[in-house]
């Protein structure tokens, strides 16, 4: 069974996504990073989904801030102050692990050598001090899984996406990392949508299911309030799609770079989608740029969601 370490910053579709990845493969470890909400608090509701759910995964607090740059730019309006309201959570029985989430990256790849699937689904800065400071997490990692970035619309800027954004310079690490990376953008996620009538048989399983279905239905008002979108966009458990149920996400090579200067650009994810076939003898910037990553370019959006709800009613 393939194994994975999900670092995050639950977050109402986080929560789905470690629910998800814990029944479907071998979820070894959780890190935590800031992004919707402060560290803090996406560490504790990490913790508290762990409760919920009896998963006995390590979770490791990381980074409170990106890089370079002023406070992240958290996603209260869309995640509430908790950063996943909407439901009352158990109180976490156990404290961290007492080591940093970069620590548990590399330890724990190191362990899993040529096995292990790490999945970013919050900002790239745990990920991004972990390659950097161990030169052999490339080839420790079987490949990366990212959901973020957009090949089209942005949530926080009208063509970036907050985990991006968050943090453009750890994010470029990460994308030229020369790890095998499998994308997934915002254009494709936010098509994603668990609907009223999923949120209603959610409500009729088990604690877990329960509860999910309060957070969804949270997270559905939120998208009806701010983007006229009836429904609960699951976008992270779609990097986990690939590694579990991979006939649902259709994938094409694509080279991806990083904005990463200042201005109205910044935290672009941009995308050569030119068709430019390779091997002409083309100058720069004419020339095709090699591809670094698997892009999702099509979903089946109604198996994923039955795929989710399915997973969380097999809960208790």
């Amino acid at each position: 069974m393939t194994k994975i370490l999900v670092d995050c910053d639950p977050g109402h579709d986080d929560a789905v996504a470690i629910l998800f990845a814990a029944r479907h493969l071998d979820l070894v470890a959780i890190t935590t990073v800031f992004g919707n909400a402060p560290v803090e608090d996406t560490t504790r509701n990490a913790l508290a989904i762990c409760e919920l759910a009896g998963l006995h995964a390590p979770v490791a607090r990381g980074f409170a801030g990106p890089f370079l740059g002023g406070a992240p730019p958290f996603a209260a309006a869309a995640h509430g102050r908790g950063g996943m309201d909407g439901a009352e959570m158990p109180v976490p029985s156990r404290a961290p692990a007492p080591v940093h989430a970069v620590e548990m990256i590399v330890e724990t790849a190191r362990r899993h050598a040529g096995e292990l699937v790490l999945a970013v689904i919050g900002a790239h800065t745990n990920v991004a001090v972990a390659l950097r400071l161990e030169p052999r997490l490339k080839e420790w990692l079987r490949a990366i899984t990212v959901m973020g970035g957009t090949a089209g619309p942005g949530n926080i800027a009208p063509t970036a996406c907050v985990n991006v954004l968050s943090d453009p310079e750890s994010a470029h690490v990460v994308f030229s990392s020369g790890v095998p990376v499998t994308w997934i953008g915002y254009e494709l996620t936010r098509t994603v949508l668990m609907r009223e009538a999923d949120i209603a048989r959610l409500r009729s399983g088990g604690r877990v299911a329960r509860t999910v279905g309060a957070l969804a239905e949270f997270y559905r008002q939120s998208y009806i309030r701010i983007y006229g979108i009836d429904g609960a966009p699951m976008h992270d458990v779609c990097a986990i799609l690939p590694f579990a149920v991979p006939d649902l996400v259709r994938h094409e090579p694509a080279a991806l770079a990083v904005e990463t200067g200042p201005g109205i650009a910044r935290g672009m994810t941009l995308v050569d989608r030119r068709g430019i076939r390779p091997g002409l003898g083309l100058p720069p910037p004419r020339a095709p740029l090699p591809p670094n990553v698997r892009m999702a370019v099509e979903v089946d959006v109604r198996a994923t969601i039955d795929a989710c709800v399915e997973t969380l009613l097999s809960y208790p």
